[in-house]
């Protein structure tokens, strides 16, 4: 299918709406920061999930600064130079500038993704059942470096970028964003049905109305926005349309959004369950705020409710037939 728009003018647009994704997770990233830390001790902040914050900020301005640092190489510094013009300059799958950007798009994919692996583990408290996420994140990070790797094979110097790609590299690509869709659906769907089975089985005996749903909701709803912006760019790419350049470049910040997103939330509905006394959170045990431990009992109800006491976090457990929910 033939491009509707020219490669430097895609390069362009992929900066400048990268620019603007980016700023809004710069905005949640400082929300993330103040939802963990607000009136909390610092020995109550969970530091895996603020390195994890701060690595995925980190990643996302490298991204957008060698972004910037392609753009002003094609348009300007080699413009008049570089055999071709900018369309070839942005097309040259070896260029350093691609490397590098290519190398922190699949880092960024790989932690956000092995973060929600790791939230279903803690929730479903089941090696047994992460198996086949793990399995999928591996082959996330081999077709992603070795997609990599095979643009640095590239001997083509057509003004095409998909001509250049053509064969191995195009396969990886396209293995790669379709793993990370799955990746991503299966990971996230797991939470979400997991967190909504405990939550509707502790629903009937908990003292008060409060609900884990918000949770669910936005978890789902990181998981399209994620999942979305994946299968389009994977759509451009088999279509050989430019505009998966600019897809691809904003998939960056997105995934710091989305997982800010699901951040932001449980801190507010972690507020609004200590503000209630009824439920307490605790941060003794970092990147557990979601934990579901399964213990099996005699198949009857429990108890509900909350314990704690002025010289430490509270902690709910709620017992039910299908397990406890600890948060």
């Amino acid at each position: 299918m033939a491009s509707n728009i020219s490669l430097d003018a895609a390069t362009l647009l992929a900066l400048v709406l990268e620019s603007v994704a980016y700023g809004f997770s710069t905005l949640m990233f400082i929300g993330t920061v103040w939802a963990l830390t607000y009136k909390q001790h610092m020995q109550d902040v969970s530091r895996p999930i603020a390195v994890v914050a701060i690595l995925l900020l980190i990643l996302s301005t490298v991204h957008i600064v060698v972004n910037t640092i392609r753009v002003e190489d094609g348009l300007v510094k080699y413009r008049n130079t570089f055999p071709g013009g900018p369309v070839a300059f942005f097309a040259d799958l070896t260029q350093q500038t691609v490397v590098i950007k290519n190398v922190v798009y699949v880092l960024q994919t790989l932690l956000a993704d092995g973060v929600v692996i790791y939230r279903c583990y803690v929730v479903w408290r089941s090696v047994s059942v992460i198996i086949l996420p793990s399995v999928l994140w591996c082959s996330v990070a081999v077709t992603g470096f070795y997609a990599t790797y095979s643009f640095l094979q590239v001997t083509s110097n057509s003004r095409d970028i998909y001509v250049n790609e053509y064969g191995q590299p195009a396969q990886w690509v396209t293995a790669f964003f379709s793993l990370t869709i799955a990746t991503n659906l299966l990971s996230s769907g797991l939470l979400a049905y997991r967190i909504w089975v405990i939550e509707h089985d502790v629903s009937t005996i908990r003292a008060k109305k409060d609900t884990m749903m918000p949770i669910v909701r936005v978890l789902m709803d990181s998981a399209i926005l994620y999942s979305v912006a994946l299968l389009t760019a994977l759509i451009c790419y088999v279509c050989s349309n430019d505009g998966e350049v600019t897809i691809a470049d904003m998939i960056v910040p997105i995934i710091s959004i989305a997982f800010y997103m699901v951040l932001i939330r449980i801190a507010i509905n972690r507020r609004h369950h200590s503000h209630s006394s009824t439920i307490g959170m605790t941060n003794q045990h970092p990147m557990q705020y979601l934990q579901a431990q399964l213990m099996r009992n005699d198949g009857t109800a429990d108890s509900v409710g909350a314990i704690g006491n002025k010289d430490g976090p509270s902690t709910f457990k709620a017992k039910s037939r299908k397990g406890s929910l600890e948060l």
